[in-house]
């Protein structure tokens, strides 16, 4: 069935109202959800947790003893970064009511929801089974950054459009896995590196599903994709934003290499964008031009900005040394 788009004064042509978009998806979805389900393998949380670690904290329970520092076998930095991507995890109820809301809870779209909802399900779970058990961090602090975090709520910052939403999370998805692994890398600890192996797995996935959809959505209504993409690379922020002093964690996380301007640059924004060939599309509107000429400008400049930061993270290193 071929479905008429609506016009839109602002891009100067036929646009794709968010319910026909997700109509005209409709099969891309559903072949994506069928291909995603053949190759994700099925894993148990509780296989990645050393329970033999475990003992009582203070508190109802006899026998507790209180957490310190030295009792974790992490990094100072995976400490950090791990608090942060556990705290991201949490929010995953506020993170399924606006992807059911936006893509809706029938036919291949809802069953993608609730299946994506599922699998990211067991991230949380088995992070914080592994950060308690192995006594990584300190578990009344943490309880109180989850609790501060989700009372303040949270509304994605691309809510407001399909095809923004379908752009941020294609790029969200491989940020988060990319996050994971580097954290798992410097954490210092083997097994927080094979449970972080294994989440990243399923985010890789993830991100598939979004790339492919996102690259059915240029073919059907490429200017106001290239929109959206224009939009959300040149706004991009982590969903986790919100977490309590999430600046401080992130500018630490920054110089401890788990996630900086150079790695968002060359392995997030770069990967996709080559992949869909955004910026080698032809047959453009004016709308769709302008969004492309913008988009390259902006990766030009962010490329310049990962520069600069890597020299101070030299010059920082360097300064180190020197006090050593």
């Amino acid at each position: 069935m071929t479905i008429a788009p609506a016009h839109n004064g602002e891009l100067g042509q036929a646009a794709w109202s968010d319910a026909k978009l997700l109509y005209a998806l409709e099969e891309v979805v559903e072949k994506e959800l069928n291909r995603h389900l053949k190759v994700a393998k099925e894993w148990m949380p509780h296989q990645y947790v050393p329970w033999s670690d475990g003992r009582n904290f203070p508190g109802v329970l006899e026998g507790g003893e209180e957490w310190a520092p030295e009792q974790s076998k992490v990094s100072d930095i995976g400490r950090t970064a791990l608090v942060v991507n556990l705290l991201t995890e949490d929010n995953l109820p506020s993170y399924h009511h606006e992807i059911a809301t936006l893509f809706g809870r029938d036919g291949a779209w809802g069953t993608w929801v609730h299946r994506w909802t599922a699998e990211e399900g067991r991230h949380g779970i088995v992070m914080r089974d592994y950060l308690l058990t192995s006594r990584a961090v300190d578990p009344d602090e943490l309880e109180r950054f989850r609790m501060a975090h989700m009372s303040e709520g949270f509304e994605a910052d691309n809510s407001h459009s399909m095809l923004h939403s379908v752009a941020y999370v294609a790029f969200q998805e491989l940020a988060t896995r990319i996050s994971h692994r580097n954290t798992g890398h410097h954490s210092g600890d083997p097994v927080c590196d094979r449970m972080l192996a294994r989440i990243a797995a399923d985010e890789n996935l993830h991100m598939l599903f979004y790339r492919n959809l996102l690259g059915a959505a240029f073919e059907l209504a490429p200017d106001q994709t290239m929109v959206a993409v224009r939009d959300v690379v040149t706004g991009f922020r982590m969903p986790g934003h919100g977490i309590p002093g999430f600046e401080r964690a992130a500018a630490r996380m920054a110089l401890g290499g788990i996630y900086n301007l150079r790695i968002h640059h060359d392995d997030v924004l770069q990967p996709v964008l080559r992949f869909l060939k955004v910026l080698e599309i032809g047959g453009l509107g004016p709308a769709g031009l302008a969004a492309q000429e913008e988009l390259g400008l902006f990766m030009d400049g962010l490329d310049g900005q990962a520069r600069k930061f890597e020299e101070r993270q030299a010059a920082i290193r360097a300064r180190r040394e020197a006090r050593r």
